[in-house]
């Protein structure tokens, strides 16, 4: 599949606009949602309650994940993931307004609105293959597209939200957050008719069938812990965030999201690029080595430095991001088998999720009782960690997909 074919693909097309539209809404409650609490409540800790409640359910639920995608297919699964999670994130508003939200209320809710994302994760990442095929071509291109689609979600999620925070108040960003999940809805219902179901293989079988694989992958078991950690590390991080800006800056809500937009615009650029040369470059030296340039600049943050400094330091962490993520992910969907997709993508996003409260749960408190700058060095150096291991795993696999043997005579 040439390029421009790939691009004129409807429900790629569509895919694209639902992750955009979609995951934009989810940025904006991303910030609005732990600003909410915490200027409610005035606890950093409740805040990450709050957030580690929503990665709680991502995990409790994640390793079902992959068996539902499997029996319903893909395109269902985002079907019932988007039209579950509309009212739900529409009741916050709207029992805050009725006096009737409590604290454990909101926890529940936010519990029911994260139990879906995993299996809508699964399933996009099962789906892009059955849209543009199994060649690495068409599928880096299309991951690269879809890198685009889900980081301007970034670029015009959280600076969005700031300003709504600042003009409107947060509760109405939830409410755009619910509009965008009823948006996705149409657009998978109406233009995305593959299903992208997998017939079950005796490999595939049962819930530990991704895990099993990922682990007896070479390359693949190092790569996921190394993902698993990162990611804990972001997610830390940005919590991390609102409560940086309030400690340094003061109440100014539309500063969280440039910060967080600063990542968004950077991979985006970076995005673009890929998405041009993605099919003359060498995909595991790229995605390998600039996993670490991803984190490198975001050790700024540990210094008191204007607010500028920060957003050009997460433009350049975007960047990175940005042009190694196509290829990772593409590496990740050609080397799993197509029965396994759901199951192994599944068990990535769960452990994530699992592990991602404990983190979250601690994080509040440390900021809390420790303060900003030792938080943010514990992060930055896990994060750090996370991202050597990555490069050397994929230099390691480089070298031995190297190797020519020589026939013994």
């Amino acid at each position: 599949m040439s390029r421009s074919s790939v691009i004129r693909q409807p429900a790629l097309l569509a895919l694209l606009a639902r992750e955009a539209v979609s995951l934009a809404g989810s940025q904006m409650t991303w910030v609005a949602l732990p600003w909410f609490v915490l200027t409610t409540t005035g606890s950093a800790t409740k805040m990450a309650v709050v957030v580690a409640v929503e990665a709680a359910a991502l995990g409790l639920v994640g390793f079902a994940a992959g068996n539902l995608v499997s029996r319903l297919g893909p395109r269902r699964t985002m079907l019932i993931s988007d039209a579950w999670r509309a009212p739900l994130m529409a009741a916050i508003p709207a029992l805050h307004y009725l006096d009737l939200l409590s604290f454990p209320l909101l926890l529940a809710i936010v519990f029911a609105v994260g139990a879906v994302g995993t299996p809508s994760f699964a399933s996009k990442a099962a789906l892009l293959p059955a849209i543009v095929g199994e060649e690495e071509g068409p599928v880096g291109e299309a991951n690269a597209l879809l890198q685009i689609a889900n980081r301007v979600s970034f670029v015009l999620g959280p600076p969005l939200a700031g300003v709504l925070i600042g003009v409107m108040g947060a509760t109405t960003v939830l409410l755009v957050d619910a509009a965008t999940f009823a948006l996705g809805f149409l657009l998978i219902a109406l233009f995305v008719r593959v299903s992208g179901r997998v017939s079950e293989t005796d490999e595939s079988r049962g819930l530990a069938a991704g895990v099993r694989f990922l682990f007896r992958d070479r390359l693949l078991r190092p790569w996921s812990l190394a993902i698993i950690v990162g990611d804990v590390g972001w997610l830390a991080f940005f919590v991390a965030v609102p409560f940086l800006v309030l400690t340094r800056f003061g109440d100014e809500p539309q500063l969280v999201g440039w910060i967080l937009g600063g990542f968004g615009a950077g991979a985006v650029v970076g995005n673009l690029l890929i998405f041009r040369i993605v099919r003359g470059i060498d995909q595991l030296l790229v995605g390998s080595v600039g996993e670490v340039f991803m984190i490198a600049p975001i050790w700024l943050f540990l210094v008191d430095v204007a607010p500028g400094f920060l957003v050009a330091s997460m433009v350049a962490a975007g960047l990175a991001n940005g042009v190694v993520n196509a290829p990772i992910w593409t590496i990740f969907t050609l080397r799993i088998p197509p029965a396994l997709r759901t199951k192994a993508w599944a068990a990535i996003v769960a452990t994530t999720s699992l592990l991602g409260p404990l983190v979250l749960l601690g994080t509040g408190p440390a900021l809390d009782s420790f303060g900003l700058t030792e938080t943010l060095l514990a992060i930055f150096a896990v994060q750090t960690a996370a991202g050597l291991l990555f490069m050397v795993a994929g230099l390691r696999e480089r070298v031995r997909s190297a190797v020519v043997y020589e026939p013994v005579a």
